[in-house]
């Protein structure tokens, strides 16, 4: 029951993607692809305030890699700089041990751990997020 929720929350964000879209001089851009299945993501972001005031994504891939872009988007647009490295950090931590029901629909991407090699279609996004805060923090 709770695994076919998931399962359409993860499937409506790969049909009804949220924020996809290049974002024009964002002051956040970074790109990873998987060279193991092709997947490719690039996020991007615009920071206002110190705070992320536009999260948006382009690539192509599987539904699980797409979705989670999508998810990813729509989570952390608003979040301090700070706030978002805590999410992103939660969420590949869920990916490797326990579901965190504090990190709400995001929950629904753990149901590809039963299938390991799609892990990393998950995490896809998060780790390009990830390695461009990591940037922003280093420039």
């Amino acid at each position: 029951m709770i695994q076919g929720l998931y399962k359409e929350i993860v499937l409506d964000h790969y049909r009804r993607p949220r924020n996809r879209g290049e974002l024009g001089n964002a002051d956040l851009e970074e790109s990873l692809n998987n060279p193991l299945c092709g997947d490719e993501v690039t996020i991007y972001a615009n920071l206002r305030d110190g705070r992320l005031d536009e999260v948006a994504f382009t690539g192509r891939g599987c539904s699980i890699s797409q979705a989670s872009a999508s998810m990813l988007a729509e989570h952390l647009a608003g979040k301090s700089h700070e706030e978002a490295g805590r999410e992103i950090e939660a969420f590949l931590e869920m990916m490797r041990t326990e579901e965190r029901e504090d990190l709400g629909d995001l929950v629904a991407l753990k149901g590809v751990v039963q299938t390991p090699n799609r892990i990393r279609c998950a995490t896809l996004a998060w780790d390009a997020f990830k390695r461009g805060l990591e940037g922003k923090a280093n420039a």
